[in-house]
């Protein structure tokens, strides 16, 4: 067998290492492909992540609040003979809700005036406990207080609904009132203090409050004289502290024209502010007014007033724990 044909012969040897050769490259160009593949897809992965975690809105604590499971009827029918218990739970639930608003709110708030604290919730959660256990007073009563702020369509609902049913409760009918008259409804606030005062065992003083309204609904006597009766008449500790507060802001008001009036009758006399309060110290005790042994006027938290002398008038002290709206 000569050179050439030895060649020949083993040509087909040499194919077959040179496919092999070509078949491995090809596997290899595919692994890296996948790799790569791999890798990229890990890379945008991670970055979908990070772009959905700063984009995500943020978990709403109060979702769990604020999602009603069944109508109030419904959880009457579901209840069985368990509606008290029910009851209680849905109110436990709404105090809760609002306690956690009270927590997350950094403002200043009263139980009256909680508008900015965005309780979206309450007239609801309040309604099935009601539903639930219609003779519930504290829940017609923190609604009454609470709600008109919120939502005084749902307070004035739940108030009526508890009329409805306790028709003879001349409490339901005080808190109607009260939701009327935050609103400036006086005549509403007059037939609801006169409708209560028919209901048996009513107190004198609900028949005066419906007259009242009628003449003077807006005037800080019957303000003080609405929250006095609160006062009395409250289940509920926050509700009489309410109460106390709002007196206290009444007398400081008084408090203040009594003040602006000595302010006023020196600037006529001497054509000049007072350069401090103890300069006027002497009217200030002709007007009745707490004074520290300063001559500082007081205010009913027995925090000083601050002159301003520049408009000549006077203001609640920074420490002072007078409402100031």
């Amino acid at each position: 067998m000569n050179l050439k044909e030895e060649r020949t012969v083993s040509d087909p040897a040499e194919e077959s290492a040179d496919a092999r050769a070509e078949v491995a490259r090809g596997e290899r160009m595919r692994d890296a492909v996948l790799a790569l593949v791999v890798v990229l897809g890990l890379v945008q992965t991670t970055a979908l992540a990070r772009w959905l975690d700063a984009h995500r809105r943020a978990e709403d604590p109060f979702a769990a609040y604020e999602e009603l499971y069944v109508k109030p009827e419904t959880a009457r029918r579901m209840s069985l003979a368990f509606n008290g218990v029910a009851a209680d739970w849905y109110w436990l639930r709404s105090l809760q809700y609002v306690g956690r608003k009270v927590e997350a709110y950094r403002g200043e708030f009263t139980l009256d005036d909680m508008s900015d604290l965005n309780i979206r919730n309450l007239g609801p959660l309040l309604g099935q406990s009601t539903a639930l256990d219609p003779q519930f007073m504290a829940a017609y009563e923190f609604g009454a207080v609470v709600l008109p702020s919120i939502d005084r369509d749902a307070a004035v609902r739940l108030v009526a609904r508890g009329i409805r049913e306790n028709p003879g409760d001349w409490r339901l009918y005080q808190h109607l009132g009260y939701i009327h008259w935050q609103a400036g409804r006086f005549r509403e606030a007059s037939e609801a203090y006169e409708a209560g005062a028919r209901q048996p065992g009513a107190p004198a003083w609900m028949r005066v409050m419906a007259a009242q309204m009628n003449e003077q609904g807006g005037s800080r006597a019957v303000a003080y004289e609405m929250y006095r009766r609160m006062y009395e008449g409250a289940a509920d500790d926050q509700v009489r502290t309410l109460a106390v507060t709002r007196m206290a802001q009444i007398d400081s008001l008084e408090e203040r024209d009594r003040i602006r009036r000595v302010l006023s009758d020196f600037r006529a006399r001497t054509g000049r502010c007072p350069a401090d309060w103890r300069e006027v110290a002497p009217q200030f005790r002709n007007a009745k007014l707490r004074l520290t042994a300063a001559g500082v006027p007081l205010d009913p938290s027995d925090v000083p007033y601050v002159l301003e002398a520049a408009s000549c008038d006077v203001s609640l002290g920074q420490d002072s724990k007078i409402p100031k709206k």
